[in-house]
């Protein structure tokens, strides 16, 4: 209990948000399958950090520092609020995807894959600051060895962010047994969106804070162009094909 006080006192930034995806998800998608889409989305991206920081599948091999234990909770050698993070960051995700297809009838995996690409996306700014964080609050928590070609993260942790992100949501729609979503249900995830957005202007905020001008430049030109982009898409005709909800 102690260390998870600590982690709260350490991290309060990540409790707020997953506070926010509890009460938003609820609202979304209700409170029994938000609890669900978190048990699976955390432990998978435990599994997945494990496995990286071991074999270096799926993000590339890093290494976790512990500089914070005794401060923070941490499952074997994975701090507890990254597993956490990433079921704010899959749901966020997830209703960005949503909302950009409403009205379509959409395969539940094209679904988990489009939202694994907007999960990916949020990491375009994320890793890069967070392999920094002896610069800010966060910390020196952990280490590429090998480093890597954008802004010191290797290109295998954005494919890596691709497959969490996929089996996260593809996982979630399996258990739910549903293979689609309707335009009313889509308009609940307009909170999510938001969800979405404020982790993106966290972590913008940040950038600046520590005078990282050109990773700024990099990360706004991306979500303003993948923005245009989702905006375009939802403003296409569906040609008449409804977006209904399927029970397999």
């Amino acid at each position: 209990m102690d260390l998870l006080l600590g982690t709260f006192v350490l991290r309060p930034y990540v409790f707020g948000f997953l506070a926010v995806f509890l009460v938003m998800g609820a609202r979304d998608l209700g409170l029994s399958r938000t609890l669900v889409f978190a048990a699976w989305v955390g432990p998978l991206a435990w599994f997945a950090e494990f496995c990286s920081t071991r074999v270096g599948i799926p993000f590339g091999l890093y290494h976790y520092t512990f500089t914070t234990r005794g401060q923070e909770l941490f499952i074997a050698d994975v701090p507890l609020m990254d597993s956490l993070s990433f079921t704010f960051l899959a749901y966020s995700a997830f209703c960005l995807a949503r909302l950009a297809l409403a009205g379509r009838r959409v395969p539940a995996p094209l679904l988990a894959l489009v939202s694994g690409v907007l999960m990916m996306l949020l990491d375009v700014v994320i890793d890069p600051i967070a392999v920094r964080g002896d610069r800010w609050f966060l910390g020196r928590i952990f280490f590429y060895p090998d480093g890597g070609v954008y802004f010191g993260v290797p290109l295998s942790n954005f494919a890596g962010w691709v497959v969490v992100g996929t089996l996260g949501v593809g996982g979630y729609l399996a258990l739910g047994r549903w293979g689609g979503w309707t335009a009313t249900s889509a308009r609940l995830s307009w909170p999510g969106v938001a969800l979405y957005y404020a982790v993106f202007t966290f972590n913008l905020g940040v950038t600046a804070w520590i005078g990282e001008w050109i990773l700024l430049m990099v990360g706004t030109t991306v979500h303003l162009a993948i923005a245009l982009v989702l905006w375009s898409v939802s403003q296409r005709p569906a040609a008449g094909l409804g977006l209904e909800k399927q029970q397999a």
